[in-house]
């Protein structure tokens, strides 16, 4: 099969369309036809090997995994014996990212893995837009009080994971103040936002209005910034490490000192989570947002244009078999 394969870090030219071994299924896996993936901000970390910490993960001095991608569309080919909810011919989706493997035309997931049948009005490349971004948005939200909590301010509203958290906010019944750039302005709003502000424009943290929870969805603040807008017991969630790794640590200093918090909640995905995008997105109260596609063999381009920190939504791969 066909692959975007990479041996070593670095910059987008280190990833390399090759053949490989098509994977074989265990009695409890499930083999997919991948028709669509993405690449996301996880991709690009983990192909640079930067942050260095990154390489805790994925390999100190080589990549371990060499084939990213963790979002994916497709369809089953084929089952092990053991698999009872899943048959050949079913259209699926979902996120993989403790193995990746996704950019290939094949992927290889336990029966159990975070997948599911495909919402019934997506096509493949939508579905492939959906879960990296939803997946780290609920992570922070899902456990957020909206009712004692409503008022929330979404940082880079208009990534893969600020339209995500966009969107679930409003879900979830909070009231949303989006900040994005000027030409996206529209998009958010129609994503749901009842407030939006043109960070080209204005500065938000300079804002005498005070939130219960600033979510920065690209981590281009830090919670030092972003505390004077948050009310008392306000919390401020951010996307990335921050400078000197300080979001690991702020949350632990801030649950004992100061009446604003910092968290940092570790993201964990299960098939349960996919299900339940699944159901909001077939209600009507959660859509894709694609920015740009690009088949696999243009795969380095679809690298550089994420680096460059400007895109709208998620970047689609398409795979031809």
């Amino acid at each position: 099969m066909k692959a975007a394969v990479y041996l070593k870090y670095g910059a987008p030219e280190v990833v390399q369309i090759k053949e490989v071994a098509k994977p074989t299924p265990k009695d409890n896996e499930v083999l997919v036809k991948v028709y669509a993936t993405s690449v996301n901000r996880t991709d690009c970390g983990f192909r640079s090997g930067k942050p260095y910490i990154v390489r805790l993960f994925s390999g100190l001095l080589r990549p371990r995994q060499t084939i990213l991608g963790s979002d994916f569309a497709g369809e089953v080919e084929t089952v092990g014996k053991e698999v009872k909810t899943f048959k050949t011919g079913d259209k699926v989706f979902g996120f993989h990212p403790d193995f990746f493997g996704a950019h290939a035309q094949y992927i290889c997931l336990p029966e159990e893995a975070s997948f599911t049948n495909m919402p019934q009005n997506l096509s493949y490349e939508e579905a492939a837009a959906i879960c990296e971004g939803a997946h780290y948005a609920n992570n922070y939200l899902k456990d957020v009080d909206f009712k004692k909590q409503p008022k929330i301010l979404i940082n880079g509203a208009t990534g893969a994971i600020g339209t995500a958290a966009v969107q679930l906010a409003k879900y979830y019944g909070g009231e949303v103040t989006a900040v994005g750039n000027t030409k996206n302005l529209e998009l958010v709003k129609s994503l749901g936002a009842d407030t939006v502000i043109d960070y080209q424009k204005e500065d938000f943290t300079k804002r005498d209005h005070k939130f219960d929870i600033v979510l920065d969805a690209v981590g281009k603040s830090t919670f030092f910034k972003c505390k004077k807008i948050l009310n008392k017991g306000g919390i401020y969630f951010s996307t990335e490490l921050g400078p000197f790794y300080q979001n690991i640590i702020l949350p632990l200093v801030t649950s004992f000192i100061g009446e604003k918090k910092m968290m940092f909640p570790l993201p964990k995905h299960s098939k349960k989570e996919i299900i339940f995008f699944k159901e909001i997105i077939e209600s009507g109260h959660y859509r894709a947002v694609i920015d740009r596609k690009y088949p696999l063999d243009e795969i380095h381009e679809a690298y550089r244009y994420v680096e460059t920190g400007q895109k709208t939504g998620s970047v689609v791969i398409t795979i031809e078999l």
